[in-house]
């Protein structure tokens, strides 16, 4: 039984998703539909930060078909409800930076979804702030590295998170 949890542990690390011009460890996802998927965030803004994106790379939301956008709104519909819980969240905030000028840094259409708490800061739109800074250096930068999370952190939170859904979200990971 170990073994097999081992070769599944394995070919979790093996599948990768195009994140615009990233890559995502299959390890890092958690929840995937037939046309969306939910992974954990590199360097999350608070705790429960996660992120859903279109499987097919899109860089804008207006280049998305109306079933990607259903799809997508639909997973973050179930995802914020399942991390608000799960990070004992009172709100929840949804950002969408769709394009450069709007502060998106990825090429690639995503929503973050943050649990939010009374007090996580000391001016509420101060988050904005925080998201438009917090992926600003290189993901592959090897000065960085420090402020990044490790893929064994992001792997664990995938984890957790993966049984917080029915199986028919999960059991393609």
């Amino acid at each position: 039984m170990a073994e097999n949890s081992q070769l599944l542990s394995a070919a979790n690390n093996m599948k990768m998703y195009a994140f615009g011009q990233h890559l995502i460890r299959g390890a890092q996802v958690f929840f995937k539909t037939p046309l969306s998927y939910g992974f954990v965030n590199k360097k999350p803004v608070l705790p429960g930060h996660v992120l859903v994106s279109p499987l097919r790379v899109v860089e804008r939301f207006h280049d998305m078909t109306s079933e990607e956008v259903a799809d997508m709104f639909r997973a973050v519909h179930i995802i914020a409800k399942a991390v608000e819980v799960e990070y004992e969240g009172t709100a929840m905030s949804l950002g969408l930076q769709d394009g450069p000028d709007a502060g998106q840094t990825v090429k690639h259409v995503h929503i973050h979804i943050l649990p939010r708490r009374k007090g996580d800061f000391s001016h509420n739109d101060e988050i904005y702030t925080h998201l438009q800074d917090h992926d600003h250096v290189s993901f592959d930068a090897i000065d960085a590295a420090r402020e990044w999370r490790s893929e064994e952190d992001m792997a664990q939170e995938a984890t957790k998170l993966r049984k917080l859904f029915p199986q028919s979200y999960t059991q393609d990971l």
